[in-house]
């Protein structure tokens, strides 16, 4: 388990300086565990009972299953190759071409948008505890099996990197064997009943839901893009980018395909998309496996928000909250059970907005970064100090695409309305966003005013 319990450095210059040589011996294995990991939960079985109850049908889940997964992963495989060249976060990576004052924003974003998934992944976490806990005759309250929880995600963020990246490998691969019994007796269990109401409809079904459902299983894989690289910067900096761009691509569609699939078929054995109904449907297809079940989903959340707490860390840090590492780690966790607790009631609804809106400020940030690494050539630039003109396009079209084109339960966009609801935000804002760096990049550079080397 070599370097497990080794403590990440606490100073703020962990996060802002490139990790040095003689510390970047990660195996490239790692790669693989830290992407496919943290999906192993019951927040993809969720999204793929929420299929069917947005009217979705068989061969229509699948293809917006399919579909949804390419569009997110892709950005996030490709993101996960800038840790070992420049051997920084993926925030303080970004300062390449946002500026040290363009990433704070971002980062802030970052920083709050971690909070908010240590949220979602902890309230089924804390509710299947309470339920494995119910079994063996103790009585424990919500606040409570979260605060446990929450207080061990805390710990192995505090220990940062190194802790992290081990609970990836191990309960990682530990959860792998469970959910794969769980969802072969769920699979088998649902039998020739597959997909009852309301995906016996599925002529019901119209763009703009197609549209949506592609929209939230994109962001499920999209949303680790404004953070793949703080898990790969610890790898030699000589490492094939190709290789990690594979095996954070197939980690990433492994884990989130076929949870999403098995929640798509076995939909109506539950009776509603939130972790409750879930964990009870799994709970009853495991059959004597059922405690075994809730302790899986309980232990799924110390991989995935380990993950979050340490990210959000290097975030706050990056968004020039100049703390040590772990004070950031510690307010992160406080301000997610926090949140959990007062959000567990309306998880449904959080969790589908949730998952929609964090793409309208991810998708221009990364279609920025990403342009800026493989068709501008960053990387070998001196950092801006102050905010460039990146950093502009980044607000503004996010700004733009949330006025236009988003579509939530708050408000939708003319646009969105235009178009019936369907929602396109997403790409508008990748692609414009990529497209006007390009353009001001290679004006300037025409210019004469390129970047120093």
């Amino acid at each position: 388990m070599g370097r497990f319990f080794a403590m990440e450095g606490v100073s703020a210059a962990t996060v802002t300086e490139p990790v040095p040589n003689a510390l970047k011996t990660m195996r490239l294995d790692r790669v693989f565990w830290s992407h496919f990991s943290p999906n192993l939960g019951p927040g993809g079985w969720v999204v793929g009972v929420l299929l069917v109850h947005l009217g979705l049908g068989l061969g229509s889940g699948i293809a917006a299953i399919l579909l949804g997964n390419l569009i997110g992963a892709l950005p996030v495989a490709f993101a996960a190759a800038i840790g070992p060249v420049t051997g920084l976060p993926q925030m303080e990576a970004s300062r390449q071409v946002l500026g040290r004052r363009g990433i704070r924003l971002p980062s802030f974003l970052n920083w709050i948008y971690c909070i908010g998934w240590d949220a979602v992944n902890n309230v089924p976490a804390a509710a299947a505890l309470v339920a494995l806990l119910a079994l063996a005759g103790l009585a424990a309250p919500f606040w409570l099996a979260l605060a446990v929880l929450a207080g061990l995600q805390m710990i192995a963020s505090i220990y940062g990197h190194d802790m992290v990246q081990g609970l990836q490998k191990y309960l990682g691969g530990l959860l792998l064997v469970t959910f794969a019994v769980i969802g072969g007796l769920d699979f088998l269990r649902a039998g020739s009943a597959l997909l009852p109401h309301p995906a016996d409809a599925p002529a019901t079904l119209t763009v703009p839901t197609f549209l949506l459902a592609v929209a939230i299983l994109a962001s499920f894989n999209l949303s680790w893009a404004t953070y793949s690289s703080d898990y790969t910067r610890y790898l030699p900096a000589d490492t094939d980018p190709k290789r990690v761009v594979r095996l954070s691509f197939a980690a990433l569609l492994a884990s989130a395909i076929p949870f999403q699939l098995l929640g798509l078929v076995t939909a109506g054995s539950v009776g509603e998309a939130s972790p409750t109904a879930v964990i009870a449907g799994l709970q009853h297809a495991a059959g004597g496996l059922g405690p075994v079940v809730l302790a899986a989903i309980a232990l799924s959340s110390i991989s995935g928000n380990s993950f979050n707490d340490n990210t959000a860390s290097y975030s706050l840090i990056s968004a020039g909250i100049r703390v040590p590492r772990v004070l950031a780690a510690i307010a992160t966790a406080t301000l997610g059970y926090l949140l959990a607790v007062f959000g567990a009631g309306r998880y449904a609804e959080l969790y589908t907005n949730y998952l929609v809106v964090t793409l309208y400020w991810i998708a221009p940030f990364i279609g920025i970064v990403l342009a800026d690494w493989y068709l501008v050539g960053g990387g070998h630039r001196k950092v801006p100090r102050g905010w460039t003109p990146a950093a502009t396009i980044f607000v503004v079209t996010a700004v733009v695409t949330i006025a236009l084109f988003s579509v939530s339960d708050t408000y939708t966009g003319p646009v969105a309305r235009l178009l019936g609801g369907a929602d396109v935000g997403y790409y508008v804002g990748f692609v414009t966003a990529g497209a006007l760096y390009m353009l001001s990049a290679n004006k300037r550079n025409n210019n004469g005013a390129r970047h120093e080397p």
